[in-house]
């Protein structure tokens, strides 16, 4: 079976530097701006999806659509969507064909959805996780990798499948 379209492997055994790409509303606009820093400090590209600036009017879609799209494309390797619950930003980004986000609040799912299910977004509520937990989570997600074994394959060959279809 082939692997799906985007399937992500991170980065390496040696820890390369990834592209990553982050996107926020004003729920997550001051963790995005925190976990940005933290990234670059840690040597990885960081593409920034917006919000460019603190704006409570502004809506989650403008700005994980986007980056959902870049991590579908490949032109980012993994992303990082932020909005108050992380619930509207996890539901937008899905409705990208080749993303795989997930809402994660703990280090199992952290690593678990790479490992299993090929998961290239972690969605994070800005509103719900303080900073220290929240770059836990980002630096598990990065150094996770796509197990390959034939029954995540299988399942992931299922979803891909739905995205066709419609």
């Amino acid at each position: 079976m082939k692997t799906p379209k985007n399937s992500n492997h991170g980065p390496g055994a040696a820890g390369a530097p990834l592209t990553v790409g982050i996107a926020a509303d004003h729920g997550g606009f001051e963790l995005k701006e925190i976990l940005a820093g933290k990234l670059r400090e840690a040597g990885h590209d960081v593409a920034d999806f917006g919000d460019a600036k603190l704006q409570p009017d502004d809506d989650f879609p403008d700005f994980v659509v986007p980056l959902a799209r870049a991590v579908a494309s490949g032109s980012v390797a993994r992303g990082i969507a932020i909005c108050g619950s992380g619930v509207g930003a996890a539901v937008a980004a899905n409705k990208v064909a080749g993303a795989r986000a997930c809402l994660v609040h703990d280090g199992f799912s952290a690593h678990q959805g790479v490992e299993d299910d090929d998961m290239n977004v972690i969605c994070l509520g800005g509103l719900v996780v303080g900073h220290a937990l929240a770059w836990e989570l980002i630096s598990i997600f990065l150094a996770a990798k796509f197990s390959g074994a034939p029954r995540f394959r299988r399942r992931l060959e299922k979803v891909a499948g739905l995205e066709r279809a419609d």
